[in-house]
């Protein structure tokens, strides 16, 4: 645990308030939070796909939503993804419009994707319509949540 205590100007010590350490926010057994997924991305493929846009719906499995160790693509936040001439666009919704982590995501999605010789530029399309919803959450994400303690 990590104390934290503050002092008015007045002098007067306030209560000590205890915050979980970083490395007890989250049970043991998960451990992708600590690189934001990186570490479980695969090695860059070595031939082109025969079907790139499936291929990248497959990548994008790997990249995880920096609050919940749990994929984009399990999250319901990947409405959809387009391949054209080496160019990637990705269809990206958030879960709020105010979602702290959205910068997060997409350098992660273009950074995923141009690991990949096959693609020379990624394009992210923000969708607000339709709204995201808790629906959105595949089978696999919503086991994956449970496992964490986290209801849907």
């Amino acid at each position: 645990m990590v104390e934290l205590t503050t002092r008015s100007p007045g002098g007067v010590t306030l209560p000590v308030v205890e915050a979980p350490s970083p490395e007890d926010a989250l049970p043991k057994r998960v451990t992708s939070h600590a690189s934001g997924g990186r570490d479980v991305w695969s090695e860059p493929m070595e031939d082109a796909p025969g079907d790139p846009e499936a291929v990248v719906v497959e990548l994008l499995h790997e990249v995880l939503d920096p609050e919940l160790p749990i994929s984009l693509v399990d999250l319901g936040l990947i409405y959809g993804v387009e391949f054209e001439a080496g160019r990637v666009r990705v269809d990206l919704t958030f879960t709020a419009t105010a979602c702290p982590c959205m910068e997060f995501i997409r350098e992660d999605v273009r950074d995923r994707l141009m690991r990949e010789y096959w693609v020379d530029a990624v394009e992210i399309r923000e969708v607000w319509n339709p709204p995201w919803t808790r629906e959105r959450i595949t089978r696999r994400g919503r086991e994956q949540l449970r496992t964490m303690g986290v209801g849907v």
